[in-house]
């Protein structure tokens, strides 16, 4: 059996339903292709014990740009957000929390709290020359093409236009490591540890690695685009989001089939002209755009002999295994953390009390073996939403930095103990927490690859650092959301700007191929 559309767009994640959307906005017949049973990809709300539901990975939404909500019409195709600009709480074990919201610090003393302004102003403004970076399609070095001498000099021009001292400044740190940073402006070790943690989130980095700094400031540029959302949790889940994007794919024209999974792209005379199921149906189709990691698109889907050796080498070499884990506890009551009341419950809770608690809780991972003392990120998202329990009960989220793809000791092994770990380290914060649990589940990388098809397991589809970074993302020939081979193009996480749910790299590459088309 053969069908025939205009594009063909592998996964049905927040990135390829943005991009769907956006080439059914430009007239094309589009097909998205989602081998689960429901759309989102990593950005799914599920069930994990009875009558207990979750975000399964990502469990707040801060990153996606207003441009994309507006364009695509998200609220009126049921987008609500159950909170938004939450707060962050950074836990002290003396209970001297701090509180960041809206910009503002509290608890700390009045010359940190001055170095903390000061700090925090000058990188958002770094950070808001950098957002259009993020937005734009990078440049290819080494041509004489007009499009990419222009992107160099807008490029050059982001740069320029902070003004002398802040140009200089921007370019002293942004390859240096955070804890640097930290130590540098601030005295609390609290504050330090709070400021690592954002630089850290999703990485294979610690706060000493170098080029953290870039991954703080990235986190930061996409934030501003975002506004009065930033930090938010959708209303039902992430699912939420994936459900409105999906709302959206299908008002602009796109159709989506769930349970369609890709065994192969078709190749004829060296481009891409379909894609062939498990089931063996085979849909032709004049582009095909994978939103599935790089690793997966080259190596599994399209096949090594459509490729050079340089490029299978490359991509081979392209660093993807994650070391983030995420805990779901399902619990009988509220947890009750010392000192927090319930607004701060509301909002995201750190347990990164120093630099030096997060570079320890980072070392074990370079020996295969999980943190003693994991850095964690909490929210509690019944506390706003709850219909995600039955009533009265709870569900506590957590993402966990560090735990290794494959540690020395098996997961079958190391499953429980790490669980006992991570609750036993909450509960220094919040006495009785154990008693409360009614179920625990752990996704270890290895579980996120398995479930959600991401190769390694890692957040971002790969590691966000410099040398896989903007114009080298993934790879060197597989930039620009384009491909080696023709009518192939990328436009997942493992593309420009990376991860988090942002959907920049969806829209992006729906441009290129509508430009492509034109």
């Amino acid at each position: 059996m053969t069908t025939s559309y205009d594009s063909i767009v592998i996964g049905g994640g927040h990135n390829g339903l943005v991009c769907a959307a956006y080439l059914a906005r430009g007239g094309k017949r589009v097909l998205v292709l989602e081998a689960a049973d429901q759309v989102g990809g990593a950005a799914v709300t599920r069930e994990f014990a009875p009558g207990f539901r979750v975000s399964a990975c990502a469990h707040l939404l801060h990153m996606l740009p207003q441009t994309i909500a507006n364009d695509l019409a998200l609220a009126k195709h049921g987008l609500e957000f159950a909170a938004q600009g939450m707060s962050t709480t950074a836990l002290s074990q003396e209970a001297a929390h701090l509180r960041f919201s809206r910009g503002a610090v509290s608890g700390i003393d009045h010359a940190d709290h001055a170095a903390y302004t000061s700090l925090m102003a000058r990188l958002r403004k770094f950070a808001a020359h950098l957002r259009p970076i993020l937005e734009m399609t990078p440049p290819r070095l080494g041509t004489s093409a007009w499009a990419d001498q222009t992107g160099l000099l807008r490029l050059a021009w982001q740069v320029r236009s902070l003004g002398r001292a802040d140009m200089r400044e921007l370019l002293r740190i942004i390859g240096m490591n955070v804890y640097d940073l930290a130590e540098e402006h601030l005295t609390s070790p609290l504050l330090r540890g709070a400021l690592a943690f954002d630089a850290v989130l999703g990485t294979n980095s610690g706060p000493r690695a170098p080029g953290t700094v870039l991954t703080l400031l990235y986190r930061m540029a996409a934030e501003t685009a975002v506004g009065a959302a930033a930090m938010a949790q959708p209303k039902g889940g992430m699912g939420a989001l994936s459900d409105a994007l999906a709302a959206a794919a299908r008002v602009a024209g796109a159709e989506i089939r769930t349970g369609a999974r890709v065994d192969r792209i078709l190749v004829r005379d060296d481009r891409a002209a379909g894609v062939v199921l498990a089931d063996g149906e085979t849909i032709e189709a004049s582009s095909v755009i994978s939103s599935a990691d790089p690793r997966t698109t080259f190596l599994r889907l399209l096949g090594t002999e459509h490729l050079d050796t340089g490029f299978v080498r490359r991509i081979d070499h392209f660093r993807h295994r994650g070391l983030t884990t995420k805990l779901h506890l399902a619990l009988s009551g509220p947890p009750s953390f010392s000192s927090v009341d319930d607004a701060t419950l509301r909002g995201r809770i750190l347990i990164a009390p120093s630099l030096d608690y997060i570079e320890n809780a980072f070392n074990p991972s370079k020996y295969g073996e999980c943190s003693e003392a994991p850095a964690i990120e909490i929210v509690v998202p019944t506390a706003s939403d709850p219909s995600l329990a039955p009533p009265g009960q709870h569900v506590l989220s957590a993402i966990v930095q560090y735990a290794p793809y494959a540690p020395k000791l098996s997961w079958d092994k190391l499953r429980q103990p790490f669980i006992d770990c991570l609750i036993d380290t909450i509960e220094q914060y919040a006495p009785g927490l154990r008693k409360l649990i009614v179920a625990a589940e752990l996704l270890t990388p290895a579980d996120i690859e398995q479930q959600f098809g991401i190769a390694g397991g890692h957040w971002h589809h790969g590691e966000l650092a410099f040398d896989q970074f903007f114009m080298v993302r993934p790879v060197p020939g597989a930039a620009q959301y384009n491909s080696p081979v023709e009518n192939l193009f990328l436009c997942g996480a493992g593309s420009h700007p990376g991860g988090g749910v942002m959907g920049i790299a969806g829209r992006n590459a729906a441009r290129q191929v509508l430009k492509k088309a034109a």
